[in-house]
């Protein structure tokens, strides 16, 4: 067990932990603008899938893990739109249709797969890039500073969004048609324009984050995602809808799967008990949810549609 404690040990505990909240926190605060506004989308976890295959395939063909990353992300942009008509335009109740979009998310990425590559075969993962300075500073270098770029942007987003959402009048505009869509339109703010742009937003984060995923483990394989879409939902909740809950939900849940995989490799969990013992993170953000999310009301009109006169 003094095995767990030793410095090299807790610096690659603590690294892989913030290496792994990174598509969470991706998507999460792509799902968080959507929500924000008044819109759940259940759909996060097959946006992500597609995003994944399509980043996997792309570097797979290209060998270039940023043009793998753009593919990713066109593909959520699409089905954000695609999400967008169907929840804001079609008005179709939101969490029927965000798991329709998950389905076909989910079947698609399997189906595109076997037939275009059919057995997993390795790609070419991001490179690392320490930043000059802190990558030297003792314990904190090794932990925080020596990642891919992509660490660095997605922890960057958080607060990118912070300003957007509190000092932007398309923020404001965002929380007021979440609180009170009816309201904003009354005074000029079309809700409909507000809820394409989050939801577009949201799909496009998703997109982003499954292939970045795909690409930092640097292999595709059915349901790669293992469910993170519904995880980074529920740390949206678990957030407050607040960009720095989100982070901190996301770091929880990426420190947890760190110390589980982490007592996995070091014999400290039986195999026999790798089953349960992955089941972990989950169990521990749902609980931290339920504390948290007491305390805290969502938007007014989340999952509520809007039309002007009714």
């Amino acid at each position: 067990m003094s095995d767990i404690f030793t410095r090299t040990v807790i610096i690659a505990m603590v690294a892989s932990g913030v290496r792994l909240a990174v598509p969470l926190l991706i998507a999460s605060l792509g799902e968080m603008y959507g929500q924000r506004s008044g819109v759940l989308n259940l759909g996060v976890d097959g946006i992500m899938l597609l995003g994944a295959f399509s980043g996997y395939y792309a570097v797979l063909q290209s060998g270039t893990v940023w043009y793998g990353l753009f593919v990713g992300t066109i593909v959520g942009l699409l089905l954000g739109i695609a999400s967008a008509v169907i929840a804001v335009t079609l008005k179709a109740e939101q969490g029927i249709s965000g798991i329709g979009v998950y389905l076909f998310g989910l079947g698609m990425s399997d189906l595109l797969f076997q037939k275009l590559v059919g057995t997993p075969v390795p790609i070419t993962s991001f490179p690392k890039v320490a930043i000059p300075l802190l990558s030297d500073v003792p314990l904190l270098g090794g932990m925080l500073f020596r990642h891919s770029l992509v660490v660095y942007l997605a922890f960057a987003a958080v607060p990118l969004s912070m300003f957007v959402l509190n000092r932007t009048t398309f923020g404001l505009n965002i929380r007021a048609v979440g609180q009170n869509p009816e309201s904003a339109d009354s005074l000029g703010v079309s809700v409909t324009r507000v809820r394409y742009a989050t939801v577009i937003i949201g799909g496009t984060l998703a997109g982003t984050a499954g292939a970045a995923l795909a690409i930092d483990l640097g292999i595709f394989q059915q349901n790669l995602t293992n469910a993170a879409g519904f995880i980074a939902i529920a740390l949206v909740y678990f957030g407050a809808w607040r960009p720095l809950g989100v982070m901190a939900g996301a770091l929880l849940y990426g420190f947890v799967n760190a110390v589980v995989l982490q007592l996995k490799t070091l014999g400290i969990i039986p195999l026999s008990w790798s089953d349960i013992a992955a089941m972990a993170p989950a169990v521990v953000t749902i609980l931290a949810l339920v504390v948290v999310a007491q305390r805290f009301q969502p938007p007014a009109a989340l999952t509520k549609p809007f039309s002007r006169g009714t």
